[in-house]
């Protein structure tokens, strides 16, 4: 580990201090979330390793803050098996979590074919490295709400509910999904064998996603250039979340498996339904906390089929686990917009990324 890092001890680590000295795998460590996944586990004290392409973004999170200082990050491609397989065989993980994907909606219209590579194939290789590799215990899947399939009713799904996304992302995912309850069933249904899970979680905001055609970095860089938002959808609803509730869950859900074999399970992890809104709602709330006068400009746009309607019923998770959402959607607006803030005034990244898991994490107790 690298210089820079700082525990979490004594700021609501209580749970988490299972993971010190833990060794974890995290596909996708580059990524908006996996680098806030990455962050909490290293300062709860496990020892991480991260497998993933290049950040997807420039600028990107992972880049920013520096966050090759805290992990052995190893840059290779899931859907290469046998470099995968190497990393496994290396590095001998106890915990795994999978959150290498190909993640927007418009790009799976324009590349399906790397879409599905990377969403089936790479779980695939994924699970075969796992089914090949005994030190493993705990295996986490990340896959999205938008597995279910989705005709717009406006209604919530529950874990029960088909599994049959309309556009090529969506679609791999289900079929992610599927791989997985398929490995579970062949290869590690045994109670010795290693407890694995997948989370559908809702759309997550926060501090440092460059990510395109994403609403609050879509809002972040207009506000930046002190330019008008368009929002292309205003009607669309999603389960708006701050990327710290999903990444809190996930690593509870690999904790608690690998104690005990009966917590895996398929997870919905999305917010309370007071907090799903439209992208126009959204907006709103940025504008209000960013300031400045900010002005909204709505059109509907001619693009690739989307979900209009998105919500997530997670009694399961909440019965099952005790879980309870931290931040509001508001609060995850107004914490968005202070890391972004600090973006743009050229302030130290790294250090408000750690002041908000800190926070969150207290917020938690």
């Amino acid at each position: 580990m690298g210089s820079g890092r700082r525990s979490l001890e004594g700021v609501g680590m209580k749970d988490l201090s299972f993971y010190n000295g833990k060794k974890v795998l995290i596909t996708g460590h580059t990524g908006f979330k996996g680098g806030y996944l990455s962050t909490l586990l290293v300062r709860a004290g496990a020892r991480v390793t991260g497998y993933s392409l290049e950040p997807p973004t420039d600028p990107s999170l992972f880049e920013l803050c520096k966050l090759d200082r805290d992990m052995n990050s190893i840059i290779g491609d899931v859907r290469d098996f046998d470099k995968m397989s190497k990393v496994f065989a290396e590095e001998r993980p106890e915990i795994v979590f999978h959150l290498a994907a190909q993640p927007i909606v418009r790009l799976s219209y324009k590349e399906p074919r790397l879409t599905f590579e990377t969403n089936v194939m790479g779980t695939v290789n994924l699970m075969e490295c796992v089914r090949n590799t005994s030190s493993v215990w705990s295996v986490l899947n990340v896959t999205t709400d938008k597995v279910y399939k989705n005709d717009d009713l406006d209604i919530a799904f529950t874990e029960d509910m088909p599994l049959d996304g309309f556009d090529p992302y969506s679609n791999s995912k289900s079929c992610s999904e599927l791989v997985t309850h398929s490995y579970v069933k062949s290869f590690f249904s045994e109670k010795d064998a290693p407890r694995i899970s997948t989370a559908r979680a809702g759309n997550v905001i926060g501090g440092g996603d460059f990510a395109p055609d994403r609403l609050i970095p879509d809002c972040v860089r207009a506000a930046g250039k002190g330019e008008e938002i368009l929002i292309r959808n205003p009607g669309s609803t999603r389960p708006f979340q701050h990327v710290m509730e999903p990444v809190m869950v996930y690593a509870d859900i690999a904790m608690r498996q690998y104690e005990d074999h009966s917590y895996a399970d398929y997870y919905n992890v999305g917010p309370d339904l007071s907090d799903v809104k439209s992208a126009l709602e959204l907006a709103e709330i940025f504008c209000r906390e960013w300031g400045e006068g900010l002005s909204i400009r709505t059109g509907q746009e001619g693009g690739p089929h989307e979900a209009a309607f998105l919500k997530l019923d997670c009694t399961k998770i909440k019965e099952k686990l005790g879980w309870k959402s931290v931040w509001n959607v508001e609060e995850a607006v107004k914490q968005t917009v202070l890391f972004s803030r600090v973006y743009y005034n050229g302030g130290d990244l790294r250090e408000e990324l750690f002041r908000q898991i800190d926070s969150y994490v207290s917020d938690s107790e």
